[in-house]
């Protein structure tokens, strides 16, 4: 089954590893007996469904969830259940490429009004004053 990220993105089901592992912290008398939480692992340097321009892009995106080998982990422990854990965490990665390959809005240079100008240039005037009013003054008769 294939996983739709964007209209031109889908990733494969073989390409995702989920494993469940113990649930770390406190938890009540199930934490300690029970796999709960789904640790999800993508290698994006061997997806064959990425461009090579975009693994970059992801791979700076996952941040400290990337591994130095190319791959992604996402562990999630938000749910009690171990098919809710592997929902959230699937969820995470789809979003995390989806907003690494979009498209980045580019800056347009805009230029201060006259006004905000000429905010600046008098509040600079008021503090040269100001310093200009602290130096030490020179009287005639010495």
């Amino acid at each position: 089954m294939a996983i739709a990220v964007t209209d031109q993105i889908t990733l494969d089901d073989d390409e995702i590893e989920v494993s469940f592992v113990r649930s770390p912290g406190a938890g009540g008398q199930n934490v300690n007996k029970v796999a709960t939480a789904a640790q999800l692992r993508f290698n994006v340097a061997a997806s064959p469904n990425l461009f090579e321009a975009q693994k970059p892009r992801i791979l700076k995106a996952a941040g400290a969830r990337a591994t130095k080998n190319g791959e992604i982990v996402i562990t999630a422990t938000r749910f009690r259940t171990q098919e809710a854990n592997r929902r959230d965490a699937l969820q995470r990665l789809v979003s995390l490429i989806a907003r690494a390959v979009a498209p980045t809005k580019p800056r347009i240079p805009t230029r201060p009004t006259g006004g905000a100008t000429k905010r600046r240039l008098e509040g600079k005037k008021r503090r040269s004053d100001v310093k200009r009013g602290r130096s030490r003054v020179v009287r005639a008769d010495d």
